[in-house]
């Protein structure tokens, strides 16, 4: 194990266990596809699911929850309304929260609701390379919710985005991409983990923003981790980011042992997220820098 991966996964593991020890409460406002699977998936990270999508309610649930996710991928009237309230919400209140914005590009209402979220500071924002670039107004999307572009040519688009709204950003591939902005200097790193049938399971992505929901909101309590020589500089933000992708991926690569059909996948990836241990997690993964 290279310094740089031993470093990191230091830093994964401690950062699991503190999200688990936390339990946060998770604020989804997602889509209608994947809202079971997402409840599950936060139940079994270690998390406390909500679903709380309309307008009258969603800004009173964002500023008590730990963390707010709003995921643009079956926008209905009333969801267009309670997202941005939700996030005005949640920033006023403290409360972190990521956008998910879920097969932008070629369709108007969530290409520009996307848009309009991006100016409400978001922590984080997923996405795959199509949708991160589309973001960052640097491409036009790709087909539906599925990446056209790859996630090396999503870096520049990535790195604006963090540069331009100080979240971190995340793409999601065959290898993970986390790019933040550290004090002016963007930083970005390649996470190697997950299994080859993960895109053929529904709610792998999504419910992925909604994990980091609940890993960002941790992120103050991770700065101790700092003082330690075993975990590499790292924005507490970022960390609880590149955590959230180790543990999705570690689970995907523990399932994939164990099912060899997208069905049996799912419910052995579900366990493997209630199995892992922070240890475990650490163990399964890679990280190396990237050159922004």
């Amino acid at each position: 194990m290279s310094l740089v991966t031993q470093s990191y996964t230091a830093g994964i593991d401690k950062t699991v266990n503190a999200m688990r020890e936390a339990a946060p409460l998770v604020h989804c406002l997602t889509n209608t596809v994947v809202q079971n699977v997402t409840a599950n998936v936060l139940l079994a990270a270690g998390q406390a699911p909500a679903m709380v999508d309309h307008p009258g309610e969603a800004a009173t649930f964002a500023q008590i929850a730990s963390g707010v996710l709003v995921n643009t991928g079956t926008v209905a009237p009333h969801q267009v309304e309670s997202m941005p309230l939700a996030a005005e919400a949640a920033v006023k209140a403290g409360v972190p929260w990521v956008l998910d914005p879920v097969a932008i590009g070629a369709l108007e209402v969530r290409t520009s609701l996307a848009h309009r979220l991006l100016e409400l500071a978001p922590t984080a924002i997923r996405g795959n390379a199509s949708e991160i670039s589309a973001l960052a107004g640097l491409g036009a999307g790709g087909r539906g919710v599925d990446a056209t572009d790859s996630v090396d040519d999503a870096l520049p688009a990535a790195a604006s985005l963090a540069e331009r709204t100080g979240a971190v950003v995340a793409v999601s591939g065959k290898r993970d991409l986390i790019v933040w902005d550290r004090e002016g200097d963007i930083r970005a790193l390649w996470l190697e983990s997950g299994h080859d049938l993960m895109p053929r399971v529904i709610g792998t992505g999504c419910a992925l923003g909604a994990t980091m929901a609940g890993y960002v909101s941790i992120a103050p309590a991770l700065e101790s981790l700092f003082s330690d020589a075993t975990c590499a500089p790292i924005d507490a933000k970022a960390l609880a980011v590149l955590t959230a992708h180790a543990h999705f991926g570690a689970a995907g690569q523990l399932a994939g042992e164990r099912a060899s059909r997208p069905g049996s996948f799912a419910v052995a990836w579900i366990d493997a997220l209630d199995e892992l241990s922070g240890a475990d997690i650490a163990a399964r993964v890679r990280v190396t820098e990237a050159s922004a």
